[in-house]
């Protein structure tokens, strides 16, 4: 007999309500949660397909041990042992020389990464590196200086606006960036009807833009300096909230001082858009009660992207939009997070990167200098590195190089599901279960931070139990420690605490090890913060409504700052500011050559799904394609579906062209997460014909976003040619 099991997704922000029917311990049918409090029945088919994913035939199931270029399988005790014994060896020479690479997917579940986090401090180690610098490290570069703590992140009033400029993102596709929303289409539509002014500042005409509002082109690189004219044209007409700078901002003079060279009539010349089109831009923003400017991936992966996002904050903070009905709101979670992080230096390490010189964002050090600390050579040069959640040689910038690099480690451990091209190199890999093999709350935004358009808590139970010897990475994480001869955070007493916890666990699996007992810790972390118990949370199958933020809530309360004020003009920032005239002036001086884009699909996410057979069926699912639009393609004496190749600084790709009269001509775009041809464990994956955009990305401390550690991944200047040859799978060459 089937049973029926809810449970919520953890592929990305919007966490749909799912509904599964399991059978014999194994997922038969996915269905959206009619009933689920927060996504009201919507589910995206990724989301309605990730059970296939999980079951694939190539999911790990055993840990496994490279020797030369076979694979051992190994026992776990045997994994811990020599694994624990090399992080002892390093550990003596330094503890720096022992990484970490924190993937987007550890983010999706509660204890995982806080437990790789209590491996690392007590390794004690500071080299630790996430996918955050590949995407949307700006937002907490931003937050940390304004607010005082990187996870202050406000967000639009949805249900109250009645004003939105969304910039560089796409919700329909992409969902909405730091906040959960379901059914985008849906919402937009409503916010429609109800005569909500929506304005798309983006290269290309996306989904979204296409649902309605008006559209505006950019050129790619330059949102900095569309902002600067959109704070110029409000300061110039005297519309900012005098009353609510007064109080609870400071900084006003100063950035009234460097918008004011930054007039709509002189941008217009790099960002396309024309001094009318601006003012008409600010006028309904300006006129709206209630209105706000959102900002994505778009703006955060070009070079200037910190300055973009601050720029944006501090227009809807000046004008009086932040924290009131209808503009930005600031959650709070199940507790304050923010305050409790920041009086403990959570988060805000004051520690900088030993090449570069780069101070830690939210923790982590750039992602594009990860090479560099591979191979340069020093006390506390990187020898060791372990991979959790992720997939690096897929999505990190001039991912060739850090090939080479990850060769020259004496230490690669990947955690994963998958033997996935970073895995394929790897020296222990370690099987992880899957999300819906775990316990779980929602992940770190909703839960901690309140970031929610419709507020729920919920927790869930597995929906299938681990079929192998796969293990939850909590209890990875613990047992590594214990191999390594250190506790937990740095603390025996947190080691012996969690090995109490796990002789009475009587869960298991056929690996023989000791499993930390998730549910019971996700309860404690429930009940300390006043939440009740798990198992009551878990009652609510369809999640537990909660009370959202409230405006009003935030300003002179809970900023995190040593005046407890806004910082409209941090001192870092202002000094940035002072390299645009150059790159104005180089913008003004280029030969208006083509500028690449990424872009997203509906069937894909990331690098995650491409070993999904039902999301890679027909033409689109094979590879990615390089879209241009038709007049550039005829200026260069390009057709539809010809071979072309697209070259950078760093690579040339060689890609199938699709014409596509929805981008700015200027514009190329080149979906990003293909290209897995290296993988030895993606059976599906590996066969398809598409290539690693990333790998036109340019990495190390030269190519690094100084505030951020960002790397350059869109408005990246190209050439495109017609092939001198055929199209092979996964065609690159390196320069």
């Amino acid at each position: 007999m089937s049973e029926i099991k809810y449970t919520f997704c953890r592929i990305c922000e919007s966490s749909c309500g799912l509904k599964f029917e399991v059978e014999g311990n194994q997922v038969i049918k996915v269905e959206p949660d009619n009933k689920h409090v927060g996504t009201e029945g919507f589910a995206c088919m990724k989301g309605l397909l990730q059970h296939k994913m999980y079951d694939s035939p190539d999911r790990l199931k055993y840990p496994m041990k490279r020797n030369g270029s076979q694979w051992q399988r190994i026992s776990w005790q045997q994994a811990f042992e020599e694994i624990g014994g090399k992080v002892r060896q390093l550990r003596q020479v330094s503890p720096h020389s022992i990484g970490m690479y924190v993937g987007t997917a550890a983010g999706f579940s509660m204890l995982h990464p806080i437990f790789a986090h209590g491996f690392m401090k007590g390794v004690g180690s500071r080299s630790i590196f996430s996918s955050a610098t590949q995407d949307c490290a700006n937002r907490f570069a931003s937050a940390s200086e304004m607010y005082g703590f990187p996870f202050l992140q406000p967000f639009p009033d949805l249900e109250n606006i009645n004003c939105l400029v969304i910039v560089g993102t796409n919700p329909v596709v992409s969902k909405w960036t730091f906040l959960q929303v379901a059914n985008p289409v849906k919402r937009l539509k409503g916010m429609l009807k109800r005569g909500v002014k929506l304005h798309f500042v983006d290269p290309r005409r996306t989904e979204s833009a296409k649902v309605g509002g008006e559209h505006v082109f950019i050129r790619p690189n330059t949102d900095v300096f569309f902002f600067l004219s959109f704070l110029h044209e409000i300061i110039a007409r005297k519309a900012v909230d005098k009353q609510v700078l007064q109080v609870h901002m400071s900084g006003i003079d100063e950035l009234e001082a460097v918008v004011e060279e930054w007039s709509p009539e002189r941008t217009a010349e790099v960002t396309g858009i024309s001094a009318s089109s601006l003012r008409h831009l600010v006028s309904d923003y300006l006129n709206a009660d209630g209105a706000a400017i959102i900002t994505g991936t778009g703006i955060g992966m070009g070079t200037q992207g910190t300055l973009a996002h601050w720029l944006s904050e501090s227009i809807n903070a000046v004008t009086g939009n932040l924290d009131r009905k209808g503009g930005m709101v600031v959650g709070q979670g199940i507790f304050d997070f923010p305050k409790f992080g920041a009086e403990r230096g959570l988060y805000v390490s004051d520690v900088y990167s030993r090449v570069g010189h780069f101070r830690a964002v939210n923790d982590g050090f750039p992602g594009g200098i990860l090479a560099d600390e591979i191979l340069t050579p020093g006390t506390e040069q990187i020898k060791s590195l372990f991979v959790t959640g992720g997939n690096p040689l897929i999505t990190m910038a001039n991912s060739e190089r850090l090939r080479d690099a990850f060769k020259e480690l004496e230490l690669l451990v990947v955690t994963d599901i998958y033997l996935n091209e970073t895995a394929s190199l790897a020296h222990y890999v370690l099987p992880a279960t899957t999300p819906l093999e775990r316990p779980d709350l929602p992940f770190i935004f909703p839960l901690f931070l309140g970031i929610q358009s419709k507020p729920y808590l919920a927790a869930t139970d597995p929906v299938v139990e681990a079929k192998e010897e796969q293990l939850d990475e909590a209890t990875i994480y613990w047992q590594l420690a214990k191999a390594s001869g250190f506790g937990l955070f740095g603390s025996k007493i947190a080691q012996w605490i969690m090995a109490t916890l796990a002789r009475f666990n009587r869960q298991g699996n056929s690996s023989g090890q000791s499993r930390l007992p998730q549910r019971l810790l996700l309860s404690l972390l429930l009940r300390i913060t006043g939440q009740g118990s798990f198992d009551a949370l878990a009652q609510h199958i369809h999640g537990k409504p909660i009370q959202g933020a409230q405006p009003g809530s935030f300003l002179g309360k809970r900023p995190s700052t040593p005046d407890g004020k806004v910082q409209l003009a941090p001192k870092k920032f202002l000094r940035k500011l002072q390299e645009l005239d150059a790159q104005f002036v180089a913008e003004c001086e280029s030969d208006g050559g083509l500028r690449l884009i990424t872009k997203r699909s509906h069937h894909t996410h990331n690098s995650w799904t491409q070993n999904v057979v039902e999301l890679t069926v027909g033409k689109m699912g094979q590879t990615n394609y390089l879209y241009m639009h038709p007049s550039d393609a005829e200026e260069r004496n390009l057709e539809e579906g010809q071979i072309a190749d697209v070259t950078s600084a760093t690579s040339t790709l060689r890609v199938p062209i699709k014409l596509l009269n929805d981008l700015m001509p200027g514009t190329v775009a080149l979906p990003h997460g293909w290209g897995h041809q290296h993988a030895e464990g993606l059976s599906v994956a590996s066969k398809l014909s598409g290539v690693n955009v990333n790998l036109l990305a340019a990495d190390g401390p030269n190519n690094v976003e100084s505030l951020s550690g960002m790397v350059q991944l869109t408005g990246i200047p190209v050439s495109v040619t017609s092939a001198d040859g055929e199209l092979q799978r996964g065609s690159w060459s390196g320069r």
